[in-house]
């Protein structure tokens, strides 16, 4: 059985130009907890997916400044997971969870 923190780990898949190009190197990008270590990242993808994961990479992306309608706002900081897969292994992102 899976456990519900798996869930609250990760966030989302990240679809975009550079995640599709990384996933030709058996890569996968997910939106994270910021609080998520590496460890925990590993055993929630491969609890969810049923995969075997090589390495886990993160990053965060700091939050930026936008106006809208002339009002400042900011975006809130954002903690990504480039996550590399046993060779043989995948994962179809867009079937979601």
């Amino acid at each position: 059985m899976t456990d519900l923190r798996h869930y609250d780990v990760i966030t989302s898949p990240v679809i975009t130009e550079k995640a599709t190009l990384v996933s030709e190197q058996n890569k996968v990008v997910f939106n994270v907890a910021k609080t998520a270590s590496k460890p925990e990242i590993k055993a929630a993808v491969e609890a969810l997916f049923g995969v075997k994961v090589k390495a886990v990479n993160t990053l965060v992306r700091k939050g930026k400044v936008k106006r809208f309608r002339g009002t400042i706002g900011k975006q809130n900081d954002v903690k990504k997971a480039i996550v590399t897969l046993v060779d043989g292994e995948s994962v179809d992102v867009t079937t979601g969870l």
